[in-house]
């Protein structure tokens, strides 16, 4: 099978192309993609528990803590120890943050705009339905259940 043909490739050559995009508009902004998520992500009012920012995003938590730091030192977000449970820490948006995220929601809404301008609605269904599958069956953990690795030949000669 060339890779091509492979779903896991075609994904993964659509995501970086998309990430690419994204990432040249974000820096012409002083953010980066990630950064833009996170933005998006974080309630404007009652602002968001840290915890639930990387589950969102599909995360590690390391990688959370990297880019709230960078985030913070930006002077985008704040963080506030939670008004009902104090061990839990609440991520608010400054003004520069407010900001950021609504640049991040007009690149984000014109990107899926410009597709839905050039793909018809019934392709889109299809895609949205595919990828639903895909990651179902990847959060199902079932599709290594029977797989079995048979380890390559190698001949000795006497």
């Amino acid at each position: 099978m060339k890779p091509e043909e492979t779903v896991d490739y075609n994904i993964k050559v659509a995501w970086h192309a998309i990430s690419r995009m994204y990432n040249t508009q974000a820096a012409q902004n002083d953010i980066t993609t990630s950064i833009g998520f996170v933005l998006l992500n974080i309630d404007q009012e009652k602002g968001t528990p840290a915890t639930k920012i990387a589950p969102l995003l599909g995360l590690e938590t390391r990688s959370l803590t990297r880019i709230l730091r960078s985030m913070e030192e930006k002077g985008l977000i704040y963080k506030q120890a939670d008004s009902v449970d104090k061990r839990s820490v609440r991520i608010f948006l400054t003004p520069v943050g407010l900001e950021k995220k609504e640049i991040s929601r007009q690149t984000v809404r014109h990107f899926n705009l410009k597709m839905r301008e050039k793909i018809p609605q019934s392709q889109l269904d299809v895609f949205f339905k595919v990828a639903a599958q895909i990651t179902g069956m990847i959060e199902g953990k079932t599709l290594f259940e029977d797989f079995i690795l048979k380890p390559l030949r190698t001949e000795t000669t006497a």
